[in-house]
């Protein structure tokens, strides 16, 4: 029996990506031009596909619809879903970190916007570490964390629209990774691991948060603006 396999998310079940959600925003669009959906039916189904979650829940959206089924692949295939392998892949990621985080009797934050490279160490011993990415500028697909509490906790956050994977274990403490899929094959990996000697080590998506750099996000807008503009 593959445990493995029991224990994979469905794919209506995933994470849905900003892409998953332009993608049926698009197809919403059509149905509007084909006279498939009135104006109101069309401005209520968009603002649900805003607030979706998962891929399951956008789905409802273009369920009636022709173009909902243009597609005969499988259906994780079919919304671009790729799951992200559990390892790195292999010399991906240097030996050496490239920034150490340690609080011995003390506390240590890395927040904000900052750029998070291949590795990073995180070390709590009688001290608190908090690594927050929600805001990280992710110049590599595949970050290491690796994270040792002795005696100490280490809290790690992601974007929600990231793969994370993790592999550690506790010595009379806690390791707990919360797995995350991406629904964009080209999302960063965060892989967190480590161990937890008398302590905490957690990692989660910060609900809300989403990668997306500052430049990127002001040019999507000008494309949807002139977008816009060119439909009227």
């Amino acid at each position: 029996m593959d445990l493995q396999k029991q224990t994979e998310p469905r794919a209506s079940e995933l994470r849905a990506s900003d892409a998953d959600r332009d993608r049926v925003a698009d197809l919403l669009r059509e149905a509007l031009a084909e006279g498939r959906l009135t104006p109101d039916e069309h401005s209520e189904r968009v603002e649900g596909v805003l607030s979706a979650k998962t891929v399951g829940e956008l789905e409802v959206f273009v369920r009636d619809l022709p173009a909902g089924h243009r597609s005969h692949a499988p259906r994780a295939a079919a919304w671009g879903y790729t799951p992200a392998p559990n390892r790195p892949t292999p010399g991906a990621i240097p030996l050496d970190p490239d920034d150490n985080v340690v609080a011995v009797f003390s506390a240590a934050v890395r927040k904000g916007r900052w750029r998070a490279g291949r590795r990073m160490h995180a070390y709590a011993i009688f001290g608190s570490v908090e690594i927050d990415l929600s805001e990280a500028i992710f110049e590599y697909q595949q970050v290491v964390i690796k994270a040792i509490s002795v005696f100490g906790n280490v809290e790690i956050r992601v974007p929600e629209n990231v793969s994370l994977r993790g592999t550690g274990g506790g010595v009379l403490g806690n390791f707990e990774v919360s797995t995350l899929d991406s629904g964009d094959p080209d999302a960063p990996v965060v892989y967190v691991d480590g161990l937890a000697i008398l302590g905490n080590v957690e990692a989660k998506p910060k609900r809300g948060k989403v990668i997306g750099d500052i430049l990127d996000l002001v040019s999507r807008k000008v494309d949807r603006s002139l977008r816009k503009h060119l439909d009227r």
